[in-house]
């Protein structure tokens, strides 16, 4: 991703993860790396130098939980919401829609003036 793309990122990320876990219930970091990578085709990769201070960040703010857990012989932390990281998710992705149509409109050519105006 251009360094440009990567400033935006920086703005959107807690809505990814949130928005994440709010549809898959829980992950874990590389899981929630590879989903943003799988699902963008490659467009974002998510680092885990920018993915975990969110992650500790929102889990700092009460929005999510961690349940640790051994996977083959290695222990996992896995994040999932809390009732409150479940709401905040549905307003944060609602703003972001917000801000992406209000975005799309003024990238829009503007519109001619009216003859006569």
């Amino acid at each position: 991703m251009e360094p440009s793309a990567n400033e935006f990122l920086r703005g959107t990320l807690k809505t990814i993860v949130l928005k994440l876990l709010a549809e898959q219930g829980r992950m874990y970091g590389y899981e929630i790396t590879q989903a943003v990578k799988e699902r963008t085709r490659g467009q974002i990769t998510l680092t885990f130098g920018a993915l975990y201070p969110v992650l500790h960040k929102l889990e700092q703010e009460g929005l999510l939980v961690t349940e640790s857990q051994e996977v083959e012989g290695r222990l996992r932390k896995y994040y999932s919401l809390t009732p409150g990281g479940s709401q905040v998710a549905v307003q944060k992705v609602s703003d972001f829609e917000q801000f992406m149509e209000a975005m799309r409109i003024l990238l829009l050519p503007p519109p001619s003036l009216a003859p006569g105006m």
